[in-house]
């Protein structure tokens, strides 16, 4: 049974462990705050989660769900995440992360960023381009015509690579999404803050108004016209 740690159990994280719960994987929940202060969360979410430190979740996890904010990337439990397959949920917000000049300069990705902080780790961005509250609202099962795409950004220019992204794609299809493989890590961009596919499109008006109460499904072939309209500030 593939288990899930989780390092940041907010919005994004929390909602993703009751999503993944619920598909089968067990789930290791963490935060900044302590084991203690996730025992409702782990109450609700039942048998299949636990509460701990960011390091058990770390080491707990086959695969380990990075939820927060890019300020906080400097506390991450480095030594335990090596060999990690994480996948990578953050978003650049200068108004609370502080300006970070590689990422204004476009001289790399937020993916790529946590990718050079963790040494032998296989970073995998998904999930960064949702509100948090349209993923159990848009939550479908397999086959269903009305499941959305959500984009997968990751290296598979090695075996153990290859696998740490297919085990996200999975992760995605189980949740109740069809992962659109965008290509590498470094393609990532293409859903950070700001582009075309990022949240916008799964709110019924186009906008990103919060707090959304329905949810609109994104199709594959939409979600693929979105990814290739990106264009960088240091390319216009």
């Amino acid at each position: 049974m593939t288990t899930i740690g989780f390092i940041g159990s907010g919005h994004v994280g929390g909602t993703l462990a009751r999503l993944a719960a619920h598909a089968g994987y067990d789930v290791v929940l963490s935060n900044s705050r302590g084991p203690e202060t996730l025992a409702d969360l782990v109450e609700e979410i039942g048998t299949r989660a636990r509460a701990a430190t960011p390091a058990e979740a770390a080491r707990a996890g086959d695969l380990v769900v990075v939820s927060v904010p890019l300020a906080a990337l400097g506390d991450l439990p480095v030594a335990d995440l090596a060999g990690r397959t994480v996948v990578d949920t953050c978003n650049y917000y200068p108004q609370r992360d502080g300006r970070i000049p590689v990422l204004d300069e476009e001289t790399t990705t937020t993916s790529e960023l946590l990718a050079a902080l963790l040494p032998g780790a296989h970073v995998v961005k998904a999930f960064n381009n949702i509100a948090w509250v349209h993923l159990p609202m848009l939550a479908r099962a397999p086959g269903d015509p009305e499941r959305s795409a959500l984009p997968v950004a990751g290296d598979d220019d090695t075996p153990e690579a290859a696998a740490a992204k297919r085990a996200v794609i999975e992760l995605v299809e189980r949740v109740g999404f069809h992962a659109h493989d965008v290509g590498p890590l470094a393609e990532g961009w293409r859903f950070q803050r700001d582009t075309p596919a990022y949240a916008a499109p799964y709110s019924p008006d186009g906008l990103n108004v919060w707090p959304p109460e329905r949810g609109r499904q994104v199709t594959a072939a939409e979600l693929a016209e979105l990814l290739a309209a990106a264009q960088r500030y240091r390319d216009m």
